[in-house]
């Protein structure tokens, strides 16, 4: 990859001197859906995929970007002194959003660059691409300029960006995980208060497995909202005798003592999912301490089928992936991942059933739906970061 960076950088702008390499991973979450804007917790990892960017100096305000994955859209410019969001500038304005914020941020960004970007995340498999490229160019401008930025203030910008320059409401998952990713641990985060840990995952023997269903999302952003309007209704309810701030301030057994006091059923539902899948996630992460793989793989087909029943963000082709995986002697645990309606299954497959498995979940998802899924594997990476020489 550093060779087509280079050669490409060359290409589009000459000869360079000092040219610096830089990475930022995707991600997916393993369980916790759902959850982030409920108050709890979610449990991350960032993947061996992602973004790369080479970037060099320039002596005036320009910043001149290209990228491989989007070559047919040429360079795109910008001046540092004018930034302003544009539909034609299409997957420059997510770099864009992250220069505003250093610089609304009070950093002395005056210099512009040049930079070559390239990924090798799957287009709509829903592993984050848009915060990749947002904390590669984080990493890039903190680094070169030596501002000094932590990583999970990083973050906290890069979400910023999506959220007030290109207008998606996200949490901090995907960012903060792509920022703090550690290779081979997944990451327990708690959304509300950004304290986190580190959780080993042994990766031997195992294959972790994303798989699209490549049906279009259509409902997803307009469910999204409604589920988010339902759980503060129960929220709502729930504040008339209880003294909390979000609903996975609950556990299990005092939900189940005060659920009476959400009067809607569907809002009752869709707390009960928010709270019952934030204690899956703390358990996952003791399973996994303690490579209990099995039961950890139980409650990711727990997490679907409260995804299904209780939050219905599934759908025909989210269920008939995961069932197929679910029935494969392969499969450790598969389930959802993401916002639903469409997108991708995660699942923990045994390496030597990787190709079976692969083969026979997917010709039974396309016998149920007439649709063809894509499968990839990855491994559990690093997070955001300068590559070093030895990593070229």
């Amino acid at each position: 990859m550093i060779d087509t960076l280079r050669a490409a950088f060359h290409q589009q702008f000459g000869d360079q001197e000092e040219l610096r390499y830089f990475f930022a991973p995707g991600r997916v979450n393993l369980i916790g859906e759902h959850t982030d804007y409920n108050g709890g917790h979610v449990f991350p990892c960032a993947l061996t995929l992602g973004t790369y960017a080479a970037g060099a100096r320039r002596s005036d305000g320009r910043v001149r970007m290209y990228s491989l994955n989007f070559e047919e859209e040429g360079v795109k410019e910008f001046d540092l002194f004018e930034i302003a969001f544009s539909k034609s500038d299409g997957w420059a304005n997510y770099p864009k959003g992250v220069f505003q914020q250093f610089i609304e941020a009070g950093m002395d960004v005056k210099e512009g660059f040049d930079i070559v970007y390239a990924g090798n995340i799957p287009n709509g498999a829903g592993l984050s691409s848009s915060a990749s490229i947002e904390l590669v160019t984080a990493v890039l401008i903190n680094e070169w300029s030596s501002f000094g930025v932590t990583q999970i203030d990083l973050a906290l910008l890069a979400q910023r960006a999506e959220n007030e320059f290109i207008g998606v409401n996200c949490g901090i998952m995907d960012q903060f995980s792509i920022s703090l990713g550690k290779d081979g641990h997944a990451i327990l985060l708690n959304c509300d208060t950004l304290s986190f840990e580190y959780s080993p995952f042994r990766q031997e023997g195992l294959a972790l497995v994303i798989a699209n269903t490549n049906k279009k999302r259509t409902l997803a952003d307009s469910k999204y909202n409604e589920r988010r309007s339902e759980c503060q209704s129960a929220l709502s309810d729930l504040r008339k005798e209880l003294d909390i701030g979000h609903l996975c301030e609950l556990t299990e057994d005092e939900f189940a003592k005060h659920d009476h006091l959400i009067q809607d059923e569907t809002c009752r539902r869709r707390a009960r999912h928010a709270i019952t899948e934030n204690e899956r996630t703390m358990k996952a992460v003791n399973f996994l301490k303690d490579d209990k793989m099995e039961e950890l793989g139980a409650l990711m087909k727990a997490s679907h089928l409260s995804l299904k029943n209780d939050y219905e963000v599934t759908g025909l082709e989210l269920d008939a992936l995961a069932e197929a995986a679910w029935q494969h002697p392969g499969a450790i645990g598969s389930r959802m991942t993401g916002a639903g309606f469409g997108g991708c299954t995660v699942s923990i497959v045994k390496e030597e059933l990787l190709d079976s498995f692969i083969e026979e979940t997917g010709a039974i998802y396309q016998e149920k739906t007439g649709i063809q899924a894509s499968f990839y594997t990855a491994g559990i990476g690093g997070g955001a970061r300068e590559l070093t020489k030895e990593e070229f």
